[in-house]
């Protein structure tokens, strides 16, 4: 697939409205109404997230030699810079007086994207109004199910292709789309424990993941109608808005997304300084948490705005700089991407 395209762009877009809405909600800077659209917002843009990992990750998994170099590079891109934020607070957690048990099973679970487990660690945020070390990165699991489930379901698709059955294809992926919805519809009025939270894992979100998919297979045609595609995301986003029918939300907004990856126009390298997305995505919570366990938001809300964007873009571009280009190979899009700004 072509890389002119604005996906690093939309990625960092979506990853600074999740930075937003964690600002406003760590900090309690604004109103229970604002809140709660930001809230929406950040939704939107993780679904967003998804659908993009959807159409490039299957594009990834189709250009791989074999299974080994699809995980290797999947390996490479998402757990050094992930494995940095999990056990830097551990570490500041231990230097604050934190027992080794504690701070050992916090390692243990987060390294294996169990943040569920032990979301916590003695001495950070204790008594603020979310103590989560880093509530960010609920995401990152279900991104690596989809990971993990993606080489078989590939396969399938593969082989219904090979048997000519390319109706089938289209079905399985339309089936998948569909019980995904209706497992995040139904499951939050169950009588289960934690069902608002199970809700919103797989298979509650893989209709987004289907979509991209479903974006890269349509991608060719898609270009040659990118009027028709934007125009029929539009209106299945905005309907995705109104009661009963969230169904729509996931094709909306790859369409959305889709013409505003491709539409004529400038190319906004978003990955000219790195990719910085993902940095920004996975530092902010704690350090936006921290500077509220410092008072800086406590009467001067603003300045602890221009604070916190300070440092998570700090935080982003030593943790680009320092640790993942060096996992990357040297053909990786977003190292070429960084050579080509200069």
């Amino acid at each position: 697939m072509t890389r002119t395209n604005r996906f690093d762009f939309l990625r960092l877009l979506f990853a600074s409205l999740v930075v937003v809405y964690h600002g406003v909600f760590l900090s309690s800077m604004a109103g229970a109404n604002l809140e709660a659209q930001l809230g929406r917002l950040a939704e939107i843009s993780i679904q967003g997230f998804f659908i993009i990992s959807g159409m490039l990750v299957y594009g990834s998994l189709q250009n791989s030699k074999n299974i080994s170099d699809y995980a290797a590079k999947r390996v490479r891109r998402l757990y050094p810079a992930y494995a940095v934020v999990i056990l830097v607070p551990a570490l500041i957690s231990l230097v604050l007086g934190g027992g080794f048990a504690q701070v050992g099973k916090y390692v243990g679970a987060n390294l294996l994207f169990l943040n569920f487990l032990e979301p916590t660690l003695p001495g950070l945020f204790e008594g603020q109004r979310s103590f989560v070390v880093n509530g960010a990165l609920w995401t990152l699991k279900i991104e690596v199910m989809f990971y993990m489930s993606l080489p078989i379901l590939g396969w399938v698709l593969a082989k219904l292709d090979q048997a000519g059955l390319k109706m089938a294809k289209w079905g399985v992926l339309v089936m998948i789309y569909g019980c995904a919805e209706i497992w995040r519809s139904v499951v939050p009025h169950m009588d289960i424990p934690y069902a608002a939270q199970l809700a919103r894992q797989l298979p509650g979100q893989m209709s987004f993941f289907v979509v991209g998919m479903m974006l890269w297979i349509l991608r060719d045609t898609l270009k040659a109608h990118l009027f028709a595609c934007g125009l029929a995301g539009l209106i299945c986003f905005g309907l995705s808005l109104l009661p009963n029918f969230e169904f729509l939300r996931a094709v909306g907004l790859g369409g959305l997304v889709f013409v505003l990856a491709y539409a004529p126009g400038p190319k906004l390298n978003a990955a000219r300084f790195g990719d910085l997305s993902y940095g920004v995505y996975i530092t902010h919570f704690p350090i936006i948490n921290a500077l509220v366990a410092a008072g800086i938001f406590a009467g001067a809300s603003w300045q602890g705005v221009g604070l916190a964007v300070l440092l998570v873009l700090a935080a982003s571009l030593a943790m680009w700089h320092l640790v993942e280009k060096h996992f990357l190979r040297k053909n990786s899009h977003y190292r070429k991407a960084g050579r080509a700004g200069k």
